[in-house]
């Protein structure tokens, strides 16, 4: 995908300098739009689904601008290409500077989006032959909303892409976890597109045909409005930072206070994680599962003398609610969702009465600590698991944890670093 954005971008510039520009007022309007877009970006290169919304929507306005302040445009598909690349790079070296420059997937979205986009529309706009299909009304607002889905549907599919790739053991990016399958991280692009997405592509319609209509006034008018979304989105995430840093240290109260053994939250964290996505667990529901598999053992300060290794699978039933009872207490006095608190509560009831995140957590838990205290490993402990899945664990569950940990030992022969399934 590098290459492909990288040799569209060289061709379209060198195609640019031989031939000039059509309507270079226009292009320098929305060029600086755009940069001024990713000036405004927020968030380093593995940051937020879309950090640059209004840089993303002004290039989508460009491809797909048919005529502005009533005079048709012939800017053609090189031409959009040009225009996003160079004003994206220059309103990335602020950023760059201070090591938070955008990453190489961010920019290669980006073109390739852009020119998908473009592709789709200029050459029909040029030609004529969307005048003669849908002409200028209303028809001609529906045919770019119906481009624009095509467009985002596109960007879903090469944003799962670049994701999936920074999970397989050979990238530099990889963070030593098990692959990610391509499937549940489409389904999260999908699922996002709901959101922040379908702005950013409302808005570059809206912004094409406002200045098809009022010129390149309209460009300051329509474009405020998403920038006050997206300095609220900033806030959202900045609330998000702490959430994650109360967490983290909640945590790891446990492993400092000798209750639980060092790194056990966060494996089975990021286990329970692979295993939500395995399921197909929406975004929002793997953030609830990620905070409730790094609390579930916060119950255990309660408790006058730890459980050995802090394996509470060998106390009494009562004995695991009480403490399921107490940590779902003290979550909730942080701030967090209250579903990760129903997480942490429900820790101890029969996997059927169970929310599907507990029923994960709570495999995973069981797992951490049987591989952890079990001669045989990984093997032995997924084995003991798989004879209590008639009352303890939900069978489709531990055979996808089965699966996370079969992907993980398949790449793993290749790491040079420890598994992060394994006692550290």
């Amino acid at each position: 995908m590098h290459g492909a954005a990288v040799g569209l971008a060289v061709y379209a510039l060198g195609w640019a300098l031989r031939h000039g520009f059509s309507e270079p007022g226009l292009a320098v309007a929305f060029g600086a739009l755009i940069a001024f877009g990713e000036l405004a970006r927020w968030g380093g290169p593995g940051g937020e689904r879309e950090s640059a919304p209004l840089g993303v929507a002004g290039a989508l306005g460009y491809a797909l601008l048919g005529q502005s302040g009533g005079q048709a445009t012939h800017h053609g598909v090189l031409q959009a290409v040009v225009v996003t690349v160079t004003a994206a790079l220059a309103g990335a070296v602020p950023h760059a500077a201070r090591g938070r420059g955008p990453g190489p997937d961010h920019l290669a979205r980006r073109v390739l989006t852009v020119a998908f986009a473009a592709a789709c529309f200029r050459p029909l706009y040029n030609a004529g032959t969307l005048d003669e299909w849908v002409g200028h009304g209303p028809y001609h607002a529906l045919f770019l909303l119906l481009l624009l889905a095509l467009t985002a549907l596109c960007d879903a599919v090469l944003a799962a892409a670049t994701a999936h790739a920074r999970t397989l053991p050979h990238s530099f990016k990889s963070m030593g976890g098990p692959p990610i399958p391509y499937g549940p991280l489409l389904r999260d692009e999908l699922r996002a597109l709901l959101g922040i997405g379908s702005a950013v592509c409302a808005t570059g319609v809206v912004i094409a045909l406002a200045v098809a209509v009022a010129g390149l006034w309209a460009l300051p008018v329509f474009c405020v409005p998403l920038l006050l979304t997206q300095l609220a989105f900033r806030r959202c995430a900045a609330v998000r930072a702490t959430y994650r840093q109360t967490i983290a240290s909640l945590a790891r109260a446990t492993e400092i206070a000798g209750y639980t053994r060092p790194g056990h939250a966060r494996r089975v964290a990021v286990l329970s994680r692979a295993v939500g996505r395995e399921l197909g667990l929406s975004a929002h529901g793997l953030t609830v599962l990620e905070y409730a598999a790094l609390m579930h053992d916060i119950g255990q300060l309660s408790l006058v003398d730890p459980v050995p290794a802090g394996a509470t699978a060998s106390l009494s039933a009562a004995e695991q609610r009480r403490i399921a009872l107490l940590g779902g207490a003290v979550v909730r006095q942080t701030g967090v969702p209250a579903e990760v608190a129903v997480v942490v509560e429900r820790q101890a009831d029969p996997y059927r009465e169970q929310p599907l995140p507990a029923r994960i957590v709570r495999a995973v838990n069981a797992y951490d600590d049987l591989a952890s205290g079990s001669p045989g490993g990984r093997l032995t402990a997924l084995e003991q698991l798989r004879l209590r899945t008639g009352h303890d664990y939900q069978p489709e569950v531990v055979e996808s944890l089965a699966r996370v940990l079969a992907r993980d030992a398949g790449e793993g022969r290749r790491r040079s670093v420890p598994s992060w399934v394994t006692q550290e």
